[in-house]
């Protein structure tokens, strides 16, 4: 976050220059820490990526382009409706924007002036909110307290200066039960103008929603309040999301928004240990920040984490909230666990060849005889589907990836599966290491 000095600076320069953010032109009193970005004639240049800022990666997803106009970085954002695939086997047609949902990320630099033109080809008013920035009243989006609502064929514009730095979102701010839950949100990445610590190596974004879409339909019901069954990172579920990918060595920082309709999501780590840096207010200071493995990320926050990639391997991270790690699991059907079915599953067998009694043994192979053509679903679904791993069946869904820690890439595409050295990877323990080490099974 800027300090008062700062924030006086970039606020009395918006006002003064409109598209320029003055500063000061007497080099002996301009702040040393801003020396980078300041022109020669004293005054903020718009950031651009690869010069002021490392671009983010928004796995699955993409960064809204700008161009610069006397100053001013001007974007443009499409509010339609999308047809959307959140896994193979699972589409439903939604909202988004520039034909993405959730729509790309928004990267600018602490002290930029943008220009934001919203185009409407939804049959429905709509507004954007820019969740979390500092900016002026009439510009908030919020549809009939601060601007009236964007009719279907529109383009408003914002405009406003960034006068702070740090992962923020954008979203409807018009019927938001409805639009949001369509899918009409994205995240927005401020960087500082002055990084005051070690920019990351890899720098992710992620944003955590959830959606009701009953097996056989396609399209999602935003009247559900508590009964969500896809749950996604990026709008994509598992196996459906992209793996994050990263050296050994690496400072790696993830971002989390979390514009779910209802639910608050632990997010889990394994391999790692983090410390969460960031709120959607500002930056912690060191002093305050603590070790975790597990960040919660509430409704309408954002959570930032930093971390050193040095630990190779395949990673999981998961929400930690148990359904919210399976695709489209009904929560109405018998609990099967321990239920002896042998006679029934005989006489059935003699009725339908093809019958099997699922849920006595739990629901993890579910996904696999799905997978695999043994048992008949509904149309547009995958109910508990998960993915084959490198060592058998992975049976989870929903809110999970993978974090895949390399001492080398070429490049960072997917690099496949980690081969752990053999000392290193748990294996059926042999009988004359029971017997040494007084185990009785």
């Amino acid at each position: 976050m800027v300090s008062r000095r700062d924030m006086f600076r970039l606020t009395g320069g918006a006002m003064a220059g409109g598209a320029l953010l003055a500063v000061s032109t007497n080099n002996a009193t301009a702040d040393p820490d801003y020396a980078q970005t300041v022109n020669p004639d004293g005054v903020y240049r718009p950031g651009e990526p690869n010069r002021d800022y490392t671009p983010v990666i928004t796995p699955n997803g993409a960064t809204l382009p700008f161009h610069i106009i006397d100053g001013v970085k001007v974007f443009h954002l499409v509010a339609e409706p999308v047809r959307h695939q959140f896994a193979q086997g699972l589409q439903a047609n939604c909202w988004g924007y520039n034909g993405r949902v959730h729509g790309p990320t928004i990267e600018v630099v602490e002290g930029d002036r943008v220009r934001i033109y919203v185009t409407n080809r939804l049959d429905a008013p709509t507004t954007v909110h820019w969740h979390g920035i500092i900016l002026p009243s009439g510009m908030d989006g919020v549809g009939g307290l601060n601007q009236r609502a964007i009719h279907k064929g529109e383009t408003f514009k914002y405009e406003f200066s960034l006068r702070q730095h740090g992962t923020l979102m954008y979203h409807s701010h018009h019927d938001e039960m409805t639009q949001m839950g369509m899918g009409l949100m994205g995240m927005i990445v401020v960087h500082p103008r002055a990084p005051k610590t070690p920019i990351p190596d890899r720098d992710f974004v992620i944003m955590l929603s959830e959606w009701a879409i009953e097996p056989g339909t396609f399209r999602p019901n935003t009247n559900v309040m508590s009964d969500f069954n896809i749950l996604t990172m990026n709008a994509r579920c598992y196996p459906g999301t992209a793996p994050l990918v990263a050296q050994t060595g690496q400072r790696v920082r993830i971002r989390f928004g979390n514009l779910s309709a209802m639910d608050h999501h632990p997010i889990h780590l394994h391999g790692y240990t983090f410390r969460i840096t960031e709120t959607d207010g500002g930056s912690i200071p060191r002093a305050a920040q603590w070790p975790e493995t597990t960040v919660l990320v509430p409704v309408g926050s954002t959570r930032t984490i930093d971390f050193l990639a040095n630990n190779p391997g395949d990673w999981a991270m998961h929400c930690h909230m148990t359904h919210h790690v399976m695709n489209q699991m009904g929560h109405n059907i018998p609990n099967m666990v321990g239920a002896n079915f042998s006679a029934v599953d005989e006489k059935m067998i003699g009725l339908l060849p093809s019958y099997m009694t699922m849920g006595t043994d739990g629901m993890g192979e579910m996904g696999k005889h799905v997978e695999m053509g043994h048992m008949a679903v509904p149309v547009n679904s995958i109910p508990m589907v998960g993915a084959d791993g490198p060592h058998d069946y992975i049976t989870m869904g929903g809110m999970f990836t993978i974090l895949k820690v390399r001492d080398s890439l070429q490049g960072y595409e997917d690099p496949g599966w980690y081969h752990a050295p053999p000392e290193t990877q748990a294996r059926p323990a042999s009988t004359d290491e029971l017997i040494r080490d007084r185990i009785k099974t």
